[in-house]
């Protein structure tokens, strides 16, 4: 499945809920079924700056695609993070780069969230494309060799 189409798909997902509180209890109930990270994962190297709440976003790379797991100790945090880290997992880092993560306004959900929940979020998609970067240069760099 291709970034749009997981996009498209979070987007009908979201907004079938038209009621904002019941769309954030959906969010939340999503975040409840996230796997918790490890403690050992739970460190400063993984944090996201810029959070109120602790909020942990952990990036791999295997076999072309970047994969993020998230874990934050407020639940609406960790939930709608864990709509970006879905949204982009599994998916070669071109892909990533080619796509902002426009479909929380589109579904209503930053309008609703405190400004920094919003910055939070806002440097998780750094991270994200900052990671997606990194593994671009260096599968370049593979090449080049």
């Amino acid at each position: 499945m291709t970034l749009a189409d997981k996009k498209q798909e979070l987007i009908e997902e979201l907004t079938i809920i038209e009621d904002p509180q019941e769309r954030f209890a959906y969010i939340i109930d999503r975040a409840r079924a996230l796997p918790a990270l490890p403690a050992e994962y739970q460190i400063e190297t993984f944090r996201i700056e810029g959070c109120q709440s602790n909020l942990w976003l952990v990036p791999s790379f295997e076999n072309g695609l970047c994969h993020f797991r998230v874990d934050s100790d407020a639940v609406i945090t960790k939930g709608v993070a864990g709509l970006l880290t879905e949204l982009y997992s599994d998916c070669p880092p071109e892909e990533i780069l080619q796509h902002e993560p426009t479909f929380l306004a589109e579904v209503g959900v930053n309008q609703h969230l405190t400004p920094n929940r919003r910055n939070g979020l806002s440097n998780v998609w750094k991270t994200i494309k900052a990671y997606a970067e990194l593994c671009l240069r260096n599968q370049a760099s593979q090449v080049e060799k």
